[in-house]
This record gives structure tokens, sequence and C-alpha cells, in this order.
């Protein structure tokens, strides 16, 4: 249940306020119809957190825990960083015309492949060695972000401070994985 809950949390946190979300909001937008934008997310999603949870279980074998434990908060630092520092605007994959599923699909795979979020689960499946419960609440954490940005759209932005709540996340994530890194140090 640690992998999930973890995976899960880091995962809504994560991802809110970031491209995916943006992304997700733009189609919803653009096509004008929730389901096949939802059904994309979900199996991009999907997609992208078993390749992390396979990854992170494949290096929970090779590595003891220590190393494991820096990997992981390394991941979340990283993450903080991400989340507080500039970042590019996102590819509203305007020039894309595959239909709202396939447009949805693919795009939000490449956006969210290699992105933060899919380091940090899979640093979760390799310290906790539970890559399916990982993978589950990974995208949990990612449906729980992206479909409000969905189903609200631009009202979403206009209810919630999304700086703020980046911000914030961001200094958690950097205050966590500091700790987390110094523990696996010996420091703390």
């Amino acid at each position: 249940m640690d992998a999930f809950l973890t995976s899960l949390f880091a995962m809504a946190l994560a991802e809110f306020g970031d491209r995916p979300q943006i992304l997700c909001a733009a189609l919803a937008i653009r096509y004008g119809r929730v389901s096949p934008v939802l059904w994309g997310l979900g199996l991009a999603t999907l997609c992208n957190c078993a390749i992390s949870a396979v990854a992170g279980s494949a290096v929970h074998q090779w590595i003891s825990e220590d190393p494991l434990q820096l990997f992981y908060a390394l991941s979340l630092i990283f993450a903080g960083i991400g989340m507080v520092a500039w970042r590019r605007p996102t590819d509203l994959l305007d020039d894309w015309s595959l239909g709202p599923f396939w447009t949805s699909f693919l795009g939000l795979f490449i956006l969210q492949f290699g992105d933060k979020g899919q380091f940090i689960l899979a640093a979760t499946a390799a310290r906790t060695d539970m890559a399916l419960f990982a993978a589950a609440g990974g995208w949990v954490g990612v449906m729980i972000a992206c479909v409000p940005a969905i189903l609200l759209r631009r009202r979403l932005a206009d209810a919630i401070p999304i700086a703020k709540v980046r911000f914030v996340g961001g200094a958690a994530f950097l205050l966590v994985g500091g700790i987390l890194a110094l523990s696996a140090w010996g420091i703390v």
C-alpha cells in the first residue's frame, strides 16, 4: 500500500499545473468532446506508468537500499526544481489531424514519456519493489490531476492559483527529497 499511496500523491502533485494537464484542457476545448480525450489520457498514462514501474522494478534488483533511497530522493529533488523553475510552453498539437482519441493518446504519451512523473514512479517502484501498486497509484494520481482539467477546462485555472500550488508542491518535493538524500548519505 505504501507504493500505491506514495505514487498517487506524488504524481497528482507533480502533474498539477504541468504540461499534461494544460494539454488535456486544450484538447477538450479544441474537440469539444470529453470522452475521447479521457480515453486517450487514460491509455497514454497507463502505458507510461507500466513502463516506469517495470523499469523501477528492474533497478530494484540491481542496487542496494541506500542507493535506491538516493535515487528516490533525487527524483523528488528534480521534480521540485521542475515545478518551481521556468518551463517551456506546451505544444497544443494544433497541426495534428489524427482525431480526438489518437491526438490525445499519442500527444500525452509523448509528453509524459521521460517527464518528472515517470522518474518519480520508477523510483517508487524501485524503492518499494511493488511495481504493480506503484503503477496503479501513479495512474490514479495523474488521472486525479488531469481529469478536472478535461471536465472544467478554463474554469480550473480560474478557480485554483496554479502558480502557487506549483511553487508549494515544488518546495515540498525539494524538502522531502533533500531530507531523504541526507538520510541516504547517513547525514541525518
